[in-house]
């Protein structure tokens, strides 16, 4: 990889580390639910008018809107609302890529190498550890919201895959288009009209910078420069970079909120992510078909 893309692509992780904390920032306040669909709004609109809508059914955006921003990030979002800590749910979402390995094993039979058997179990144990040493940056609720999330990656790729779409940055453009009115909803539905009432009234220039953030260096710049890195370079050597994010959630958690891990949080958390390099690391064993490498790897914010 060139010097100055390895840079660029750093960068975008360092963005995508930091939008853990703006996500915190925003939910600590206001409904996360809300914040999530200002996120799709704004990163939506006035971009919209400029990209081509991709070529596909509109079920198939629709459905992309509904697990993109409802499944993944809408229960991402509450993750960190009851009580996970920002740069935990960036650790705990890295569990997509075991969650997507098994899609890919039950729907398409792709192929389990023992490299990736030996990465998923070191990935379980050090998530068990992470779970059982906790200093309270990990609740039940939390770790259940996030599970959701991890659980809903795979199910975008199938998503994206049976679309058929040869445009994946209009295709998520144009998907996000429909993720704000099932998360509108979902907000009405537990808190009724006076959480939006509420969530206007109190809306300050915390959650402006929250969704700001999120809609525009996050969503816009990082998926572009994404994309633009996953077309001139191979997903093998992609990947392993997006585990940047989670060391840099960590920091940003430390330096704004004060986050810190415990002492057998920092060992597990580490073979954790070592377990997830073993998984979405090329393997020497053939046939190598893993879901973990290829056009369902997640970008993790």
């Amino acid at each position: 990889m060139q010097g100055k893309h390895l840079l660029l692509v750093i960068g975008v992780m360092v963005i995508w580390g930091v939008n853990f904390s703006a996500i915190k920032l925003g939910v600590n306040q206001l409904d996360p639910f809300l914040i999530a669909a200002a996120r799709f709004i704004l990163a939506t609109f006035p971009i919209i008018f400029f990209v081509k809508k991709p070529n596909v059914p509109i079920k198939y955006l629709m459905a992309y809107g509904l697990v993109f921003g409802t499944g993944i990030w809408g229960m991402a979002y509450c993750s960190i609302a009851f009580g996970l800590s920002s740069g935990m749910a960036s650790v705990l979402l890295q569990l997509d890529v075991l969650t997507s390995i098994a899609v890919g094993a039950l729907l398409y039979k792709e192929v389990i190498t023992k490299q990736m058997w030996f990465g998923i179990l070191a990935a379980l144990i050090g998530l068990t550890l992470s779970i059982i040493y906790t200093n309270g940056n990990i609740t039940l609720l939390g770790f259940v919201f996030i599970l959701i999330a991890a659980i809903c990656w795979p199910m975008m790729g199938v998503i994206i895959r049976h679309s058929g779409t040869k445009a994946p940055f209009a295709f998520n453009i144009w998907g996000m288009l429909f993720a704000p009115i099932p998360l509108v909803l979902l907000s009405i539905a537990i808190n009724g009209v006076e959480g939006l009432i509420t969530t206007y009234e109190q809306w300050n220039g915390s959650a402006w910078f929250s969704v700001l953030f999120q809609a525009y260096p996050t969503t816009l710049f990082g998926y572009w420069v994404w994309n633009k890195m996953v077309l001139s370079y191979p997903m093998s050597k992609l990947a392993p970079l997006t585990l940047l994010t989670s060391v840099f959630a960590l920091l940003s958690g430390y330096l704004f909120f004060g986050e810190t891990l415990s002492t057998v949080q920092w060992i597990s958390c580490t073979l954790f992510l070592a377990g997830i390099v073993a998984v979405i690391y090329p393997s020497k064993e053939k046939p190598n078909i893993s879901i973990g490498k290829s056009k369902y790897r997640r970008i993790p914010t």
